[in-house]
């Protein structure tokens, strides 16, 4: 059978069971995603307060399909589709996703950094995890012990049912992740860098980025996190506002990063993806410095083309292969 059809049959399953519970439990569709999800996993109904009528239907509905006929990333493309679905109707801003093609294109640079067999891998800001099992489901063959943190609880709720549902056995903490986190140095960091100011201004005080005066950055101090817990040598791959070294605290994080990392490559992701070219973003490369490494001869720099433009994406992914030939061995 067809991914698609594979891929609708599931987000069918999720969006009437979903409908199901939010109409008789008087959920907003978006927890009750995570709840049917979660019944999915487990195998057995969890939620109190609903008609035996509904329970019923809701058994019915879930022995209708086998999920072990489904791939991982199948199940992840359709419980996407609800968790998009949800998010839009609860319309809340900071509730967004990575856009699929940029995951996809995200994870395929992982693996054209990565040489080891077995890794250690987090993402600070997971979110829905929509991103960490993107990447998750491209790195066949490679041992992964993967790590996710978000201070949203619903969110984190969705990582971890989208995440049990693949078969990733992620860790989530559910924290402000520009505290302390309770993850050991990793080898590889992702991280789709959340934007604004962070309102925490004690807990702001021990970074170098924090701000002279007022608010800081909290996407300044998400860069500065994720190197402070990624071993040396490691790679972090960000996805980032295209201002980002435009604000008057840019210098400070240009001075930063020199100190820290060695910058590997910017690829500008096409604005077409983005609602305009003020929210359009580029995926950040860096290699945090190691006695036993040296900066590429120069950095990356692409301006990628839509996806869809076939023979233009053909070029990009070859110049991505001579530079890594020139530059990484």
């Amino acid at each position: 059978m067809q991914e698609g059809t594979h891929v609708e049959r599931f987000f069918s399953l999720i969006n009437e069971t979903a409908d199901l519970i939010a109409s008789e439990l008087k959920y907003p569709y978006i927890e009750a995603v995570a709840e049917t999800g979660e019944n999915l996993f487990h195998g057995e109904i969890h939620e109190e307060g609903l008609s035996e009528t509904t329970i019923k239907l809701l058994k019915k509905k879930y022995s209708s399909l086998n999920l072990n006929q489904f791939k991982a990333e199948e199940l992840r493309k359709a419980f996407q589709l609800a968790i998009l679905k949800g998010l839009k109707e609860a319309a809340h801003p900071n509730h967004q996703m990575t856009p699929d093609a940029v995951g996809l294109f995200l994870s395929y640079l992982v693996k054209k950094f990565l040489h080891k067999e077995k890794i250690r891998l987090l993402d600070p800001a997971v979110g829905t995890g929509n991103l960490l099992t993107t990447v998750l489901n491209d790195l066949e063959g490679i041992e992964v012990d993967s790590y996710g943190s978000d201070v949203d609880d619903l969110l984190l709720k969705l990582a971890l049912v989208t995440a049990n549902l693949q078969q990733h056995p992620v860790q989530f903490y559910n924290q402000d992740s520009l505290q302390p986190l309770y993850v050991d140095p990793v080898d590889i960091t992702i991280c789709d860098i959340p934007v604004g100011y962070y309102p925490n201004d004690e807990g702001a005080k021990n970074y170098q980025l924090k701000a002279d005066e007022g608010h800081s950055f909290a996407h300044h101090l998400f860069i500065e996190q994720s190197i402070n817990y990624t071993l040396p040598g490691g790679y972090l791959f960000f996805i980032i506002p295209n201002h980002l070294f435009e604000s008057s605290q840019a210098p400070k994080l240009n001075a930063f990063l020199k100190e820290n990392v060695y910058i590997q490559g910017l690829f500008q992701l096409p604005v077409s993806l983005f609602k305009g070219e003020q929210h359009a973003k580029s995926i950040f490369i860096l290699q945090k410095k190691s006695e036993n490494i040296s900066p590429p001869k120069q950095a990356l720099l692409v301006n990628l083309p839509k996806f869809s433009n076939k023979q233009a994406m053909q070029s990009v992914i070859a110049q991505i292969d001579e530079w890594i030939i020139q530059n990484k061995g």
